[in-house]
């Protein structure tokens, strides 16, 4: 077998690890970093497939933009989560 379809065989168990991991995670941080590594290796798939237009893309687009998304987003979450504690104990003080 040829080296490169030895890698992309490894490539594609290891997204089916990601996808899989991904779904099994209790922390949602760990679930974007799964995402964003998820599509660092579909990245690699692509140039693999001599396609280094979906390559760029999927880095921007899936690793980058959305990747950074979920982030700002796991932050505003949290951040309202520990205003609705300060609340509610508050609340209970009064």
């Amino acid at each position: 077998m040829e080296l490169t379809v030895i890698l992309r065989t490894i490539l594609l168990l290891v997204l089916i690890v990601c996808a899989i991991a991904v779904n099994l995670s209790k922390s949602l941080l760990q679930s974007v970093i799964i995402f964003m590594s998820y599509s660092s290796i579909m990245c690699l798939l692509w140039i693999l497939m001599e396609s280094p237009d979906l390559a760029i893309t999927e880095a921007a687009v899936g690793a980058g933009i959305s990747g950074t998304l979920f982030l700002m987003t796991l932050k505003k979450l949290r951040a309202e989560d520990r205003r609705d504690d300060m609340e509610g104990e508050e609340g209970q003080t009064s």
